[in-house]
């Protein structure tokens, strides 16, 4: 049988939303003691229990609404007053949200998308780079990062998108770059940058709406000129700069 630890990571890395159930503190009889764990999914679906009955129902509940809060929170429950149990037992349970491993995927290896995948492999990214050139990767070792060498829309294709996936577009070629992002920003994300300078940014933009690609509230989600502005010049630089934007948003969600 899968123990609960695994179930974690598991639950972490499927994108699922989910909430951990520790029962902290009992007094007298109870179904279960200090220490019995249960994961609850979104959709009130359990991994394990903390006694069954009543109180894992409540339990089960207020961790759909920590879900939805993402927010932890301490529970008491006294099993005859609140349950009429006539075990007569209190227990006390912590419930706290699982919080997804974020995805993020950078497309194009260049100087840039290199030192992006360098910086953010610190930061609690699972991390994939893109790109077609086999040599690009050659004695590249980054952690908590996987290289593919694709076509970067077949690559696409083939990558599972969802909610907790961040998306960094910066490969050599602006056509590569409008287009991967038209597609990219149909897809479900937490976030999209292209880089890019003014005039290029204004350029996809009106491409962008004149065929139909993307829709004006599509194309303001979209962080182009990538990153947080300040004055960076060299590709480390920018790195820092588009890193720094990915944890501003990776941290305003958790």
């Amino acid at each position: 049988m899968q123990n609960i630890y695994n179930k974690i990571i598991e639950t972490k890395n499927s994108g699922k939303k989910a909430a951990l159930c520790i029962i902290t503190g009992t007094k007298g009889s109870t179904p279960r003691k200090t220490g019995s764990k249960m994961i609850v999914f979104e959709d009130k679906s359990i991994f394990d229990t903390i006694g069954g009955g009543s109180i894992e129902l409540q339990v089960i509940n207020d961790a759909v609404n920590v879900i939805s809060a993402n927010s932890p929170g301490k529970f008491s429950y006294n099993l005859e007053k609140d349950f009429d149990m006539h075990c007569g037992g209190y227990v006390e349970v912590y419930i706290e949200p699982i919080l997804s491993t974020k995805k993020l995927f950078i497309f194009g290896a260049g100087h840039v998308g290199k030192a992006v995948a360098k910086f953010a492999s610190q930061f609690g990214f699972n991390i994939t780079v893109f790109d077609e050139r086999p040599e690009i990767f050659n004695d590249l070792k980054i952690p908590n990062t996987s290289f593919v060498t694709n076509n970067y829309f077949k690559a696409i294709d083939e990558a599972h998108f969802d909610d907790n996936t961040y998306i960094v577009v910066t490969t050599p070629k602006h056509a590569y770059d409008e287009d991967i992002t038209a597609i990219c920003a149909k897809k479900p994300h937490a976030y999209l940058g292209m880089i890019g300078s003014e005039k290029k940014v204004a350029t996809a933009k009106q491409k962008f709406l004149q065929e139909k690609y993307l829709t004006e509230k599509e194309i303001k989600k979209i962080d182009m000129p990538i990153g947080i502005k300040f004055n960076a010049q060299t590709p480390e630089e920018i790195a820092i700069s588009i890193v720094a934007k990915l944890i501003d948003i990776k941290n305003s969600f958790e």
